[in-house]
């Protein structure tokens, strides 16, 4: 098929004047964005997507690079105005085969493939799926044997059972029990998430998708002091990172390393909101203000004594 003009467009093609229609092909969050911008711009808009459905690859991830933001929460309201949007023709399941003429005036060749359903007419009821000859059967791995958990101290151990016995409920009370053991052992270790996993019927992967996407939470040990230099904006031009090579030198760790006798990890963080004390650091909650490379050294050395 050819993209289809609306009867404005044809009108206007027919009186000689520049036709305002728009093709971007791919609906991704790319495609996405640049047909609202059209559409919302005055433009009528045909988004071309060989799937079956607008939203692209984005829609598998889990999170999204530099800020660990929620892939949905970033694609889902742009699918939603663009399902909705009056200028947008959503050529789905489709594939451009030619492109000719001049800029201002191509003429796109479209193949849409058969759905052997009547979108205009569908109302979702699953019938067709129901009644259909073809049948994908998914084939299902076996699962493998259960494996012992990983081993934990006794005292760890009864820390976690204590947080556990604090809780009813399942997936609702998970972040508050992750908190409280960050707050008993200063990380989570692994035998510490198995123990939830099977008192709360909670999936591993779950909880680790929680763990790992909250900086509060750690899968590796840390010191009992942590120790955060600010390197926002205010910090850094008057001298965090002086004061981050101090730490290092004198802790003898790395940024994300812990001390060897678990007294100290050091991390850095991007702003704490305290941009009239900079530079600033804070020793777990107590928070220090106007530092300098030789007070923060007496500092560390208040809390190692």
């Amino acid at each position: 098929m050819s993209a289809r003009l609306s009867e404005a467009e044809r009108m206007a093609e027919e009186n000689g004047r520049k036709v305002g229609a728009v093709l971007v092909v791919g609906a991704g969050v790319g495609g996405m964005q640049a047909s609202l911008d059209l559409a919302e711009s005055g433009y009528k808009v045909y988004l071309v997507e060989k799937g079956p459905s607008i939203g692209g690859v984005m829609a598998q991830l889990d999170k999204t690079f530099p800020t660990n933001d929620c892939a949905m929460c970033t694609l889902a309201p742009r699918m939603v105005d663009c399902g909705g949007h009056l200028n947008i023709e959503k050529l789905t399941y489709s594939e451009v085969e030619s492109l000719v003429g001049t800029a201002g005036h191509f003429t796109a060749r479209v193949r849409k493939k058969a759905r052997y359903v009547n979108p205009d007419i569908c109302t979702g009821c699953a019938a067709c799926a129901e009644n259909c000859l073809t049948r994908n059967v998914a084939y299902l791995r076996p699962a493998p044997a259960p494996q012992p958990l990983p081993e934990i101290d006794e005292d760890a151990r009864a820390a976690v059972e204590a947080v556990l016995d604090r809780y009813d409920g399942g997936r609702d009370v998970l972040v508050p029990i992750l908190q409280d053991i960050v707050a008993e052992l200063n990380w989570l270790p692994p035998g510490a998430l198995a123990r939830i996993a099977e008192a709360k019927s909670i999936p591993l992967e779950h909880i680790l998708r929680i763990a790992t996407f909250y900086k509060a939470f750690s899968l590796t040990p840390r010191g009992k002091h942590i120790v955060t230099v600010c390197l926002g904006t205010a910090c850094h031009v008057k001298g965090a990172p002086r004061i981050v090579d101090r730490l290092e030198r004198n802790l003898g760790i790395r940024v994300g390393e812990t001390t060897p006798d678990g007294q100290f990890s050091l991390e850095t963080v991007r702003c704490l909101g305290c941009c009239g004390l900079s530079p600033v650091v804070t020793v777990a909650e107590d928070l220090y203000g106007n530092l300098t490379p030789a007070r923060v050294a007496v500092l560390t050395d208040k809390y190692a004594a």
